[in-house]
């Protein structure tokens, strides 16, 4: 995984002051492989209660994570139990890896 140790607590912690205890992060994609470089950090953020503007919360926490991390893209994909379920999210639930 690259993400440093403190990265990974600040991702979490930041996920979790945002939608509240009990939020899942995973990190998936090419971050997940320690032989390759670059790239975004995608994130699953999981949340077992409805969040009425999906879009406009993976915002906030992407603006939060940039602010706290540095000048890095962060794409996140925000499920709550009114998600539709997709091909990505079985993606990212079977390689991801917890934060």
């Amino acid at each position: 995984m690259r993400l440093l140790p403190n990265q990974a607590r600040t991702i979490r912690e930041t996920a979790e002051a945002t939608f509240g205890p009990g939020t899942r992060v995973l990190l998936f994609g090419s971050r997940i492989d320690d032989h390759l470089r670059g790239g975004d950090i995608d994130l699953l953020v999981e949340v077992d209660h409805p969040v009425s503007n999906r879009a406009a919360a993976a915002a906030h926490l992407a603006a939060e994570l940039q602010i706290a991390l540095g000048d890095q893209r962060i794409d996140i994909i925000l499920v709550d139990p009114n998600s539709i379920p997709r091909s990505i999210h079985t993606a990212a639930r079977r390689t991801g890896v917890p934060l």
